[in-house]
């Protein structure tokens, strides 16, 4: 693979803490977060830093998906990546956030689908910590009528959807996906594959099996990391090619997840690992 080969960056995200509040990287870390203490994070991070991370590839344009900006100004962080784009140069399309269940929901996703970047919506679904730790129809739920009804709004505004859940709730989007057969799903950070034993990798191979049958959905292969581990090349290499062999080549894009995913690899480490993986494919 050439050195220069061109690159889109399926997924990535700015701020800017003195122009938006995004609580999560207000006050104390959230204890919880899926790759531990993300303390390194809490500080702009704006073009001229994603620029300075990717130097050493030919990124050509990038997605910037939704980065949890206070939900009350969910079109307010459309506006300003707008903004950022005109000054900047990126990113060159949105998928931004709307709730599924909010009286405004319609509201909020028309807005966003009239502005000219936004190609689709990330909304995370209420999840269960760990398997069977929730009522599959609980309020917020990929169960819940009212998140459905949001849901099913994408395919009147013409959007695609990002769905980002634990590995054990896949199986369940399988459900939602076909609701929406006329929308494309797209399965965030290749499925979330955290459990590397033999039960865990069996788990998340049978989920992503179960959504690449069906017709309308794609994955981002990102965010390989874990929160406990260090970045290893072969062990992703290999969830990395399974996960092209379920879904097909022409189903997958390669993202980076920065800043987040810097927390465990530099951007030209990922890079280079996700071009070693797949040296071998045709063009």
């Amino acid at each position: 693979m050439a050195e220069d080969f061109e690159i889109i960056d399926a997924h990535h995200h700015l701020w800017d803490l003195d122009q938006g509040h995004y609580p999560f990287l207000a006050g104390q870390p959230e204890p919880d977060f899926f790759l531990g203490d993300y303390s390194a994070l809490r500080c702009n991070y704006l073009p001229h830093d994603y620029r300075r991370d990717s130097s050493g590839h030919n990124i050509i344009a990038t997605v910037h998906c939704e980065a949890e900006r206070e939900r009350t100004d969910q079109v307010g962080e459309t506006l300003w990546l707008e903004q950022i784009a005109g000054a900047h140069g990126m990113p060159a399309a949105i998928v931004a956030h709307a709730w599924f269940d909010t009286p405004d929901a319609e509201d909020i996703i028309a807005q966003q689908a009239e502005r000219p970047m936004v190609r689709g919506i990330r909304s995370k679904p209420r999840t269960g910590n760990a398997p069977g730790t929730i009522s599959p129809d609980a309020p917020g739920t990929m169960g819940d009528p009212l998140w459905r009804r949001g849901l099913r709004l994408l395919e009147k505004y013409d959007l695609s959807y990002d769905l980002r859940v634990p590995v054990w709730h896949l199986k369940e989007a399988v459900e939602i996906t076909r609701l929406i057969p006329r929308t494309t799903v797209i399965i965030n950070h290749t499925g979330f594959p955290w459990d590397r034993s033999k039960t865990g990798m069996t788990l998340w191979r049978d989920a992503m099996q179960a959504m690449a049958n069906e017709p309308n959905t794609v994955v981002k292969l990102s965010e390989l990391g874990l929160k406990n581990d260090p970045w290893r090349y072969e062990e992703n290499c290999a969830i990395v090619l399974e996960a092209i062999e379920l879904f097909g080549p022409s189903r997958c894009m390669f993202a980076s997840n920065f800043p987040v995913a810097g927390l465990r690899i530099p951007f030209d480490d990922l890079y280079r690992a996700y071009k070693k993986m797949v040296a071998d494919f045709s063009l």
